[in-house]
This record gives C-alpha cells, sequence and structure tokens, in this order.
C-alpha cells in the first residue's frame, strides 16, 4: 500500500468528509451500547446469575488494551481497511489478506444477523405482533435497502444520521440507568457478588462466568469501525486513536452502568434463572415504568441496532474496497471504481447489500446458527491478527511508531492486548455444549473458521497468481480487462 508521499490518483482517494467526532459517532455506532447490553444481558444472567455483571469490565479492560495498539497502528498507517491495512504493513500483503478475509466475512454476516434483529423489533411496534420468518426477512431486507441507501447517499447525510442515532442511544441507556438505579432499584448492590447458585467458587468462575465473557466480547466490538475510514478523516493520524479508545471506553461505560442498574432492578431473578422469564429487560421496565413504556422500548431498540448496522455496512465496505484497490479480489477494477462528487465505493456497498440481504431468507436455524459463527470466527480471527503482529514487530525491533503513540507504556499493553485477545478468541472458539449435542453447532466457530480458511486460501492463491502473471506480462493487475 503506497504511503501518503506517494499520492495516489484523484479517482482511487477518497475524500476526507470526516473528523473526529463523525469518526467517533461511527465507531460508537457500531459499538452501540443499546445492543451491547440487550444482546449479552439475558443470557448472562440467566447462565451466570447476577454476578455476570464482572464480566463487563474485565471485557472492557481488555479490549481498551486493545484499542491501545489500533491507535498506535493507525496513527503510523491511516489506510483504509482498518485490521487489513495494519496486518498487511506489519507482515505482508497475504497476511493482511487472510486478516481481511476474515474481517469482511464477519461484518458481512455481522450486517445479517444486525438487520434481522432490528426487524425482530420494528415489526411488534409497527404493529405486526407475531411476524412470520418470511416477514421478518423482507423487513430486515428494507432496513438494508434503506441502510444502504443513508451509505450510498454520501458522508453527509451519514454523519448527522449517527450523530442523531448516536444521541438517542445515549440518552435511552444513560436515562435507563438513572431511573432504575435511583427510582426502582429494589435489591442491594451485593447481589452483583451471588452467582445465584449457577455454580460455586472455582467452578462457576471457570465455567459460567468463562462462557459470559465470551460472550460479552460481542459487546465491545466495533471501535475499530473509526479506521476503515481513515482515507476519509482530516488530521486522521492524530485524529483517529482518540476516536477508537474514546468510543469504547464511552460505549463501555454506558453498557456497565445501563446494565448493573437493571440487575439490581429485575423483579424476578429465580424466573430469569429457571428459563420462565426470556426477556428481563422488558419484563423489568415494563414492571416499574408501565406498559406504555413498550413501543418506545422496542422503536429504540430497532433504531440502535440499525444505526449499528449502517455502521457495520460503512467498515466493511472500506475494507473490501481497499483490497479490491491494491488488485487483491476477483474483480478489483470493477471493485476499486469509486463515484459521485464524494467518491464513495458504491459498487461495494451494492455488492455487501446483495450478500447480506441473501443471507436474510435462510430459514434452516442450523444453517443460520453455523452462519452467525463464521461472523463470530471473522470478527475475533481478525482483530488477532494485527495484534499479534504488532507484538511480533516489537519483539523484532522493528517497530517505528506513527505521531501518536503510548510511549513507554506501549511494550506492557501490547503484551496486554495480545495475550488477552488469544485467549478471548480461544474463549470464544471453544466447544460448548449450547446446542443440545449437535457437535457441528457446538464447533461451529471452529468449523466455520476452516471452511472460511480453506475457501480463502484457493481464492489468494489464485488472485496472487494472477497479479503475478499480469506483471511478467507487464500487464496492469488493476485493469478492468483482467478479471481480478
Amino acid at each position: 500500500m503506497p504511503e501518503p508521499t506517494q499520492p495516489l490518483p484523484e479517482s482511487l482517494t477518497p475524500v476526507r468528509d470526516f473528523n473526529l467526532w463523525s469518526a467517533f459517532a461511527l465507531a460508537f455506532s457500531d459499538i452501540s451500547p443499546i445492543v451491547g447490553i440487550y444482546s449479552v444481558f439475558a443470557i448472562g444472567l440467566a447462565s451466570a446469575g447476577p454476578a455476570f455483571w464482572w464480566a463487563f469490565p474485565v471485557v472492557l479492560v481488555g479490549q481498551l488494551m486493545v484499542t491501545g495498539v489500533f491507535g498506535d497502528l493507525v496513527s503510523k498507517w491511516p489506510f483504509q481497511g482498518s485490521v487489513y491495512a495494519w496486518s498487511k504493513e506489519l507482515l505482508g500483503a497475504r497476511y493482511g489478506w487472510f486478516a481481511n478475509w476474515a474481517y469482511s466475512w464477519g461484518l458481512t454476516i455481522a450486517v445479517t444477523s444486525v438487520a434481522l434483529a432490528a426487524a425482530g423489533f420494528l415489526a411488534p411496534a409497527i404493529g405486526i405482533v407475531s411476524p412470520s420468518g418470511i416477514e421478518t426477512s423482507l423487513l430486515a431486507l428494507l432496513i438494508v435497502v434503506l441502510g444502504t441507501g443513508a451509505n450510498m447517499i454520501g458522508a453527509r447525510v451519514l454523519k448527522w444520521l449517527l450523530y442523531l442515532t448516536m444521541s438517542i442511544e445515549v440518552i435511552a441507556s444513560l436515562g435507563i440507568g438513572i431511573v432504575m438505579l435511583f427510582f426502582h432499584r429494589i435489591h442491594p448492590f451485593a447481589l452483583l457478588l451471588s452467582g445465584a447458585d449457577t455454580a460455586h467458587g472455582s467452578g462457576w468462575l471457570f465455567g459460567p462466568f468463562l462462557g459470559v465473557v465470551a460472550i460479552t466480547g460481542f459487546s465491545f466490538l466495533g471501535f475499530e469501525a473509526a479506521g476503515s475510514i481513515a482515507e476519509e478523516v482530516a488530521a486522521s493520524r492524530r485524529v483517529l486513536p482518540k476516536a477508537i479508545r474514546l468510543s469504547l471506553a464511552a460505549a463501555g461505560v454506558l453498557v456497565m452502568f445501563a446494565a448493573m442498574s437493571l440487575v439490581l432492578s429485575v423483579p424476578d431473578i429465580g424466573q430469569v434463572l429457571a428459563g420462565k422469564d426470556t426477556n428481563p429487560i422488558a419484563t423489568t421496565l415494563v414492571a416499574d415504568l408501565g406498559p406504555a413504556l413498550g413501543r418506545g422500548l422496542l422503536v429504540a431498540l430497532a433504531l440502535g441496532f440499525t444505526s449499528s448496522m449502517i455502521a457495520v455496512e460503512t467498515a466493511v465496505s472500506r475494507a473490501i474496497w481497499a483490497s479490491a484497490r491494491a488488485s487483491e479480489l476477483p474483480f478489483s477494477g470493477f471493485l476499486s471504481k469509486l463515484s459521485g462528487p464524494e467518491r464513495l465505493p458504491r459498487r461495494v456497498l451494492g455488492l455487501v447489500a446483495l450478500v447480506s440481504g441473501a443471507f436474510l431468507f435462510i430459514q434452516n436455524v442450523n444453517a443460520y446458527t453455523l452462519l452467525v459463527s463464521g461472523a463470530t470466527a471473522g470478527f475475533f480471527i481478525s482483530y488477532s491478527m494485527p495484534v499479534v503482529a504488532f507484538a511480533y514487530a516489537r519483539l523484532r525491533g522493528t517497530w517505528s511508531p506513527g505521531p501518536v503513540s503510548m510511549g513507554r507504556v506501549g511494550g506492557l499493553v501490547t503484551w496486554i492486548a495480545a495475550a488477552w485477545i488469544v485467549a478471548e478468541t480461544i474463549n470464544v472458539s471453544w466447544p460448548r455444549n449450547s446446542y443440545g449435542g449437535v457437535w457441528y453447532l457446538n464447533w461451529g466457530v471452529v468449523v466455520m473458521a476452516a471452511v472460511l480458511g480453506a475457501a480463502g486460501y484457493a481464492i489468494q492463491a489464485w488472485v496472487f497468481g494472477s497479479r503475478r502473471r499480469a506483471v511478467e506480462l507487464h500487464l496492469d493487475p488493476a485493469g478492468e480487462g483482467q478479471g481480478f
């Protein structure tokens, strides 16, 4: 990838329409406190008791170490694609390609799953009480189309949309936390130290709690999205480290505060532990604030999941486009073209919408579960690759920082981050018996990592082989006529 001192043609250079706060809004929306709370709360409380809450600070500290690494990397290499660009600069084109392969699939599948979740909340909010699978898929497809449209229109519309949804998320999560903690708390703070007989001692720590730590990892993903648009951000070398770190810190504090307030306000924890209350957030809010809140809660949840989906789509489109610009994908000549006055990767956005939209109509539960496992594998593998490569660069003594760095603590933070992300990746991939003994679902993350890895190996061998042959024949490997 060329250094900034070697300017690219204007047709391959995005317009710098983002600043610190709009990059922060993108990353914050990608993380999404509402998504973080709602997707983890019920299963965490049911499987590990009220003390599951401590998984939030554990995961947050680990991920903040990762933001330190990402901040150093984006300050030195402020290129489109975040984890892809950094991995490529650290250990070469093929290593970066695999990071991007994992990242792109993880995010594309995430667009599907988040859109389906948004549709699940939007349907009852607009009067569809018991939507069928097809109705939910069609509603999710509409959400994907609208989100893609917001991304295609331009940065100005996208920024204000992100500001709006971010404000709604902050008000909703902070407001719920304050109201529940100060006006409807029914349990003492000591409840946060109780596993509620889900297990005892080390059995709880290395059983239910370790499982919750794996699940909670999904509450604190997406902060790298600010780095995915690096070439669209003014003063990116100095701005983006702040945006990456602040977005996770702000979202993490909101998630922990709102989750703590909700735990201490659940009217009947026994019902949750017995599996009789599968939606304790809604139960708690309705019990304390009345049924009139129901529709407003559904709308807020739908907005939170939709804004997260839009931010995810923004991030993945830039990663795929950056790889196409480097002639590392099939049909790179077509995919690398930017369009409109803001020079947006609309062709890639259309491709992401097409693939994620097709996934929406997978009605087989087992097949969809494997698909989500593929997203899980993609996220954590793609996060691990630049962190481990960065630790290796520091070990070899080849690292030289950009204008913003962690300074003297950089080495320590890097080693903690590497140990954390590798351990969490193993923890997330561990085959727990969560699917009634169906082995390929329990091993889903490993299975999908192997499948995607094998497919990726074949494609990258063809792509890089084609590039090498093109160079030998003195052809332009980015040319549309090459087909790669």
